[in-house]
């Protein structure tokens, strides 16, 4: 427990990781569905594995560097806070298996059965033995380790089968004491097999009658070991589950003679071999197997070692087969339409006429392809231009950037090359935009580009008009469905010709636009804060009303949360929906004693960042691609804009108020890094936020169509 009276912020990983716990308090909760419980498991893992090659490899690379980190690391030495994670990791490990082991028995009720190579039927024998000969066998990567003059490289992506086989003595006889003294030694050999990624982790058995029966691809392995080995005389084979992970801090080089493509794509390729952080190995694995590969991977205490179940690379549940299951699954709600946005018809032509605003997955994200296939087809149109972070796996924004750019229109495309851990997909697509003919730009210096525009150029009666959308989330189709996200669709040609600017900023970064409407990262996301929260304590110590509502990822940048604390000291009223990490200690008297803060997670990722301030009763609200992060507030191209539209602006302080009401998934930040759920009083009604959001945007429309 961090005590606020030693500390004015809780260390960010720490925060990190009690986000991920509450990620594990879904998938423990009985009341979600249980396939969507194994998918929270899933989540959970994957996330881990991210902060291991992210977070947990820098604060490593200090610790090496014989570097204390105290001022960076809030109070605590590099050393120390290893440890501290290694600690929390291996206990909420536990928790996971603990919690998985909970829900196989809650699927068995229900008549569905994950079995291992043990339980295998008479039944399955067969279908077994063929699938492994026919999909399993082709793909497997089999290694014997002990004559190998260098260790093979584990790769981080994928999970690994240590194997021991300890091989049958000579049967000549020896006669010689030494020789009789030889055989009392077991000859082992050691080998590793890579898990294919080719063929799915979980492999759906035939059914018998109304039971249905999973095996993981592991376990098809482990029964098929002898078919494996059958050149091996061996008299016992065992195989068990381990996992490395790796640094994934790319090294970009600095040769001039080469592309910045070229760079990424090399930093890429580099990262597969980089430093181990993090082994993960089944619990129940013979000490002296452990101990081969330990010391033939050059892992020691400096590295986090952590015991695990018998099955790693749990996110693979992500992905989980539905088995025709949809009782076990949350039941999906189709995303409404846009009140007087049909897409059907121009959509160009109703941005021209008024703003909108598209809030999913709870609306449609069809209508940002939408635009965009119009805007492609249009002879009006003459350029688009924008900033590509994150994309779907067969992406409908390039398909139709592509399609503009073949009915002659100037397509620009800023396209974010460094976007962790989706390079390669990203060069891939360049190349392929680069082919078509697309203008590309790969950004700035030293800067990472992660802000979320649209504009394009119409030919109206002679003159240039601007359209375009700004949004706090990826033009990404896939991750659309789950990910909360607001668009906003503008004809507003001030706030336009400011994201024009963006533009230019990253053809020419020497030189700093000045933006009379957009707040802009790297140059100006501060101060402008900094004088909108100005604002509301003086209001506050005039005795007038005031407020801040924010609405965000992640809030760890301490000036910002010193900011905040001034507020707070001042009487302002500040209430934060904060996802993710929050380094903020919020009702602490006499310095955040007016500071709320809570965290929804529930089956959708909350991802949308919507700043509101009370400003003495005429609220101002702005979105963003930015979280109140050091890295979003000051090293990071970032895009945040106002709402103007009083409508949209009303709906967005209700849809925050909304979520702020929630009573069901809704859980306290605090300095215990509890995750404390919020109690519902003893007469309150259930209030689950994101369905009462998707109901309050259904209910808008209901409204709407009594009036017609």
């Amino acid at each position: 427990m961090i005590k606020a009276i030693e500390y004015r912020y809780i260390d960010r990983e720490k925060s990190w990781l009690c986000f991920n716990a509450r990620v594990l308090q879904e998938a423990a909760d009985p009341t979600v569905p249980l396939l969507d419980r194994l998918r929270f498991l899933g989540i959970f893992s994957n996330n881990l594995d991210e902060f291991f090659r992210v977070r947990f490899a820098a604060i490593r690379r200090l610790s090496l560097a014989g570097e204390t980190g105290e001022k960076i690391l809030g109070g605590i030495t590099a050393q120390q806070l290893l440890k501290d994670i290694t600690e929390i990791v291996i206990k909420q490990q536990s928790e996971s298996l603990r919690i998985l082991n909970i829900i196989e028995k809650e699927l068995e009720k229900e008549g569905v059965f994950i079995i291992n190579e043990k339980e295998i039927t008479k039944d399955q024998e067969n279908y077994i033995h063929d699938f492994f000969i026919q999909k399993v066998s082709p793909a497997l990567v089999t290694i014997i380790l002990n004559d190998l003059a260098e260790f093979p490289l584990l790769k981080d992506t994928s999970g690994y089968l240590a194997v021991k086989l300890v091989m049958k003595p000579d049967s000549e006889t020896e006669t010689s004491s030494f020789l009789r003294f030889k055989k009392t030694i077991k000859d082992i050999r050691y080998a590793v097999i890579e898990i294919p990624k080719t063929v799915n982790r979980f492999v759906v058995l035939p059914s018998n009658g109304e039971k249905q029966y999973i095996i993981l691809l592991d376990d098809v392995i482990r029964y098929n070991l002898s078919s494996i080995f059958n050149i091996f005389d061996y008299e016992s084979i065992s195989a068990h589950m381990i996992k490395i992970t790796r640094d994934a801090q790319l090294e970009i080089d600095s040769d001039i003679s080469k592309s910045f493509a070229e760079k990424i794509s090399e930093s890429v390729r580099d990262r597969r071999i980089g430093e181990p952080v993090r082994f993960i190995y089944d619990q129940s694995i013979d000490k002296d197997t452990l101990k081969f590969f330990l010391e033939k991977m050059n892992i020691d205490a400096t590295d986090s070692i952590i015991p695990g179940g018998r099955y790693h690379n749990r996110r693979d549940y992500m992905d989980f087969p539905n088995l025709g299951r949809y009782d076990l699954l949350y039941q999906p709600k189709t995303p409404l339409p846009v009140d007087g946005l049909g897409l059907e018809g121009s959509i160009l032509q109703k941005i021209n006429e008024k703003d909108y605003l598209v809030n999913a997955p709870y609306q449609s994200f069809a209508y940002l392809i939408k635009f965009l296939r119009e805007a492609a087809l249009d002879p009006k149109v003459v350029s688009i231009k924008i900033t590509l972070y994150r994309l779907a796996k067969n992406s409908q924004i390039i398909s139709s950037l592509i399609n503009a750019a073949k009915n002659g229109k100037k397509v620009t495309v800023q396209i974010e090359l460094q976007a962790r851990f989706d390079e390669a997909s990203n060069i891939s697509y360049a190349e392929q935009m680069q082919t078509e003919g697309i203008n590309l730009i790969f950004g700035v210096k030293g800067l990472k580009v992660h802000s979320k525009i649209c504009v394009i150029e119409r030919v109206e009666d002679k003159k240039v008009k601007r359209y375009g959308f700004i949004s706090t989330g990826n033009f990404n189709e896939s991750t659309a469905k789950v990910y909360t996200d607001v668009t906003l669709f503008t004809s507003h040609q001030q706030i336009l010709k400011d994201a024009d600017k963006v533009f230019d900023f990253f053809e020419v970064n020497y030189r700093v636009h000045r933006y009379k409407h957009l707040i802009i990262s790297p140059h100006y996301t501060r101060n402008k804060f900094y004088k909108l929260i100005d604002r509301e304590i003086m209001y506050a110590l005039s005795g007038k009303e005031t407020y801040i509502k924010l609405k965000m990822n992640s809030l760890s940048d301490s000036r910002m949360i010193d900011k905040l604390y001034d507020a707070s000291r001042a009487g302002v009223k500040i209430q934060l929906i904060i996802r993710g990490i929050c380094c903020l200690i919020p009702g602490i008297k006499g310095m955040s004693e007016n500071i709320e803060a809570i965290s929804i997670v529930d089956n959708f990722l909350e991802h949308s960042r919507v700043f509101i301030f009370g400003n003495h009763g005429k609220p101002e609200v702005y979105i963003s691609s930015a979280d109140f992060m050091t890295r979003n507030i000051d090293a990071r191209v970032e895009v945040t804009c106002p709402i103007y539209d009083e409508n949209i602006k009303l709906e967005l302080i209700e849809s925050f108020d909304v979520g702020w009401k929630g009573n069901v998934k809704a859980r306290f930040h605090s300095e215990k890094l509890d995750n404390k759920y919020r109690v519902r009083d003893e007469n309150e009604r259930v209030f689950r936020a994101q369905i009462e959001t998707y109901n309050y945007y259904r209910n808008q429309l209901e409204v709407t169509a009594e009036h017609l």
